[in-house]
């Protein structure tokens, strides 16, 4: 399942008419957006290979005016996802104004290009949105690490530095209004906007969960890289990396940057304690589906909402289950992948559609216009 994840993740085609897939809950089609990637590093951390620095490779989607330079992504010969037409390198919209960022954090094993149902819509509604790809722990490189999948507090120290390069980028840098950052994430990605506004993860708490009758899957070793368990338990005594990164893991990785944070069916929730997340002091939205079996909703998204001082929580009724906050899939991706299958009387557009306006309106709210 992991290459196809990473061929299409990769992928980028010119070819073909452009896409319609992601729909307003309104009629009409969703506005072009423009798309640019970026290779942004952190220079105070070594990749996992210890032979260069960290890479945040970075895909970056916002508003243009109206364009007829299309291409689509996922549009290629696998034909696994359903194609998004976005208008690549054109000028930000607005020369004088200044938008709002939301850094966005991809789930295990996935990509900034799985989010792109969130990423464009936000995008098309007066956002920047910056979605890193998570070293070790991404489909868009070429192997996962097992230290990517296992430390996971790194991933939240990525959002502070991607900040960083987005607030110093050439193109972008003076487009941002530096009181109106946000981040979103799924999954994972959950976990990591919680631990970017505050959350201050617990590797012995979530340990004691993990061995005791209320353990859920996220205990278990994951599905986009089961052998990153084993493989890590040799890399403790032997990687100083590793070590190094062990150090760090109770310490705090907030950002008062970020001024509002939007979990879709966020991940490690028991990971926590009561003190872990009462520092997490902006305002915080999260969403996840009743049958959810991959974060069950007691132990990951209920315990953040029953934590997170003033948190509110959508639970999403039914069947509604993890993998469909993944990119929309085309029937010969729902017919070869499992990620692409869904529950019976499940639609995944319909639930992309009701959580983007979620998302949309709590952004709206929250990083209002200070200009």
């Amino acid at each position: 399942m992991r290459s196809f994840l990473l061929l299409l993740c990769t992928l980028f085609s010119a070819t073909g008419p452009p896409a319609d897939s992601l729909q307003r809950s309104s009629p009409g089609p969703e506005p072009i957006v423009g798309m640019l990637t970026r290779s942004y590093v952190d220079a105070s951390r070594m990749n996992w290979s210890r032979s260069a620095p960290r890479p945040l490779r970075t895909a970056l989607w916002y508003p243009v005016d109206g364009t007829n330079k299309r291409e689509t992504i996922f549009g290629g010969t696998t034909e696994m996802f359903l194609p998004v037409a976005v208008a690549p390198g054109e000028p930000v919209s607005g020369k004088s104004r200044a938008y709002p960022l939301v850094v966005m954090s991809h789930g295990t094993g996935g990509s900034a290009l799985m989010m792109m149902w969130l990423g464009t819509h936000l995008a098309a509604n007066g956002y920047i949105v910056a979605a890193v790809n998570h070293h070790g722990n991404t489909a868009a490189e070429a192997a996962p690490a097992p230290q990517g999948f296992l430390l996971y507090w790194e991933r939240a120290a990525d959002l502070k530095v991607l900040i960083d390069a987005v607030l110093s980028d050439p193109v972008f840098g003076e487009r941002v209004d530096r009181e109106r950052i946000g981040a979103a994430g799924f999954s994972l990605g959950g976990y990591t906007v919680i631990a970017a506004a505050g959350g201050r993860f617990s590797q012995p708490t979530f340990d004691e969960f993990c061995q005791s009758p209320q353990r859920d899957f996220t205990c278990e070793p994951q599905n986009e890289f089961p052998e990153a368990p084993a493989r890590f338990a040799a890399l403790r005594e032997t990687d100083p990396g590793v070590t190094e990164s062990l150090r760090r893991s109770g310490q705090s990785y907030r950002d008062p940057r970020i001024k509002a944070v939007f979990a879709i069916a966020p991940a490690l929730g028991s990971g926590f304690t009561p003190n872990g997340l009462r520092h997490v002091n902006v305002p915080v939205q999260i969403v996840a589906g009743e049958g959810d079996v991959i974060a069950p909703l007691a132990t990951n998204a209920r315990r953040y909402a029953s934590l997170v001082p003033g948190a509110r929580l959508t639970v999403l009724p039914g069947a509604v289950g993890h993998y469909v906050f993944l990119h929309e899939c085309s029937l010969r991706g729902r017919e070869a992948l499992p990620i692409c299958r869904d529950a019976p009387g499940v639609d995944r557009a319909a639930v992309h559609r009701t959580v983007r306006e979620q998302a949309l309106q709590f952004f709206d709210s929250m990083l209002k216009d200070t200009q």
